[in-house]
């Protein structure tokens, strides 16, 4: 089936990045709570409503990279066990091309020197070309940084866009890339 090999576990320079698991619940509640706190526009979920998680909850969102048809990575640091990182991949019910998901790198390990996000967008465009020749993605409008990063990555804005679902007034920018 396409889009079930995935890369095995990736070690680079100080972190790996590796399929996540449901075991893997307490280090995602971890680096989900940051990630909700640091760039709060980024994600369709709120810090308050993230904390109100249940154990079971966070099982199942830690488990998404154990899923088939979707692929959840996390880069995790050698030095301290934690993970650093996050990325996933979902399909688009609707035929179209696979989606970037969920994508957070820690404040401490940004910046294209440590390589972080870099290996985990690979993981992510490795799974999908099982899939499409293309990657798509939706960005906060006012996430400059994030835009930033997936322009110099190839990714192009498509000129859809949708309403930002915790605040209607705002819109998530439609971009796409050609693997």
């Amino acid at each position: 089936m396409p889009g079930t090999d995935v890369p095995g576990t990736m070690v680079r320079m100080g972190f790996t990045v590796r399929r996540s698991t449901r075991e893997d619940w307490q280090a995602m509640r971890r680096l989900r709570l940051e990630a909700l706190q640091d760039t709060p526009m980024a994600f369709g979920q709120t810090y308050e409503n993230a904390l109100l998680m249940s154990e079971a909850e966070w099982r199942a969102y830690a488990g998404r990279g154990e899923e088939r048809n979707r692929l959840f990575v996390v880069a995790v640091d050698e030095a301290s066990d934690e993970f650093i990182g996050m990325m996933g991949g979902a399909l688009d019910h609707g035929g179209g091309a696979p989606f970037l998901v969920a994508v957070f790198v820690s404040s401490t390990h940004r910046g294209a020197r440590r390589g972080v996000s870099d290996a985990l967008l690979e993981a992510i465009e490795d799974w999908a070309r099982g899939f499409s020749d293309r990657l798509q993605l939706d960005v906060h409008e006012d996430n400059t940084r994030a835009r930033r990063y997936y322009e110099a990555r190839g990714f192009v804005e498509t000129g859809h866009t949708m309403p930002y679902p915790l605040d209607r007034t705002r819109l998530e920018l439609n971009m796409v890339k050609r693997l």
